[in-house]
């Protein structure tokens, strides 16, 4: 069911500080931030040879971002970002597996454009995974 990684995401206290970080000081190609304002973030993504790191920033109080960041100020990994083939297969699947989709279990779009849901990261190992259909 799994494709390759997308992304892994980063959660940022400051956006502007970390894309220099990985543009300066790594040398890394980063992309202009892009404001999502149904996810709650703003994003950036750094471009690598074989996947992205996803910079991620909230975006208004209701952020799940924030609530992240309350906990962890430095910022930290948030997700995990697996391709998948057909998203409502996947869910499906995962769903009849026990698994937790979270929000309202309906895909939403997603950074690229594309279809994405999220899975409750105790069903995974204590990770937040996030599907995108490619």
């Amino acid at each position: 069911m799994l494709g390759r990684i997308n992304h892994v995401a980063i959660a940022v206290p400051d956006l502007k500080a970390a894309v220099a970080t990985y543009r300066d000081t790594l040398g890394a190609a980063v992309s202009q931030p892009q404001a999502l304002p149904e996810h709650g973030v703003t994003v950036v993504f750094v471009e690598l040879p074989n996947t992205k790191v996803e910079l991620l920033e909230p975006l208004g109080q209701g952020s799940p971002i924030a609530a992240f960041l309350a906990k962890n100020p430095a910022g930290g990994m948030h997700h995990i970002c697996y391709e998948v083939d057909d998203i409502i297969a996947a869910s499906n699947r995962l769903k009849g597996e026990g698994a937790r989709v979270l929000g309202d279990g309906a895909p939403k779009t997603g950074a690229h454009g594309k279809p994405v849901l999220f899975l409750h990261p105790k069903d995974f190992c204590g990770t937040l995974i996030e599907l995108e259909q490619i």
